[in-house]
């Protein structure tokens, strides 16, 4: 078993969509990045690669290559996982925190619960997404751009989960 902890933070952009864990979700604005600016899951990605020593986000996907512009983070995801399957390793569960004073998101959690798991090939009980905010403290509580942290367990793979 290993442990990756990943963290990822975007401003809000007048013009784009609020895409969190794959699903869009009704905001005035959206988030500023190369691709669809995922939060949560560019967090979670960069736990699976920490967990597995194989580096981080930008490392595998830079925002510098023209492939990832405005690509959805549910294939960045997708890809990922496949990657840490080539290293024999699989995710065994995870748990992700959006922070973000606005837009009120416990509506989407289950949606996004579902969205990751079914990427990962893992159970949803395996699969936790939660938000809270800061109160009105700090670029968040400002409503500047929204902040994520993710932790991740992975394990190698045993011949069962390899077929």
């Amino acid at each position: 078993m290993r442990v990756g902890i990943g963290f990822d933070a975007h401003r809000f952009e007048k013009g784009r969509k609020l895409i969190l864990c794959g699903v869009d979700i009704p905001y005035d604005m959206g988030l500023l990045g190369h691709s669809d600016a995922d939060c949560p899951l560019h967090a979670l990605i960069d736990a699976m690669f920490g967990a597995a020593a194989m580096g981080d986000i930008g490392t595998h996907f830079p925002d510098r290559d023209e492939a990832y512009r405005g690509i959805s983070s549910m294939l960045l995801l997708k890809m990922a996982s496949d990657r840490l399957r080539e290293k024999n390793f699989c995710v065994n569960n995870c748990d992700i925190t959006i922070i973000a004073q606005k837009p009120r998101l416990a509506p989407y959690i289950d949606r996004m619960r579902a969205n990751i798991a079914e990427v990962l090939g893992i159970p949803l009980l395996h699969v936790s997404v939660k938000a809270t905010t800061t109160e009105g403290l700090g670029f968040t509580g400002r409503q500047e751009g929204i902040a994520c942290l993710a932790t991740v367990s992975i394990r190698e793979m045993d011949e069962e989960v390899k077929g």
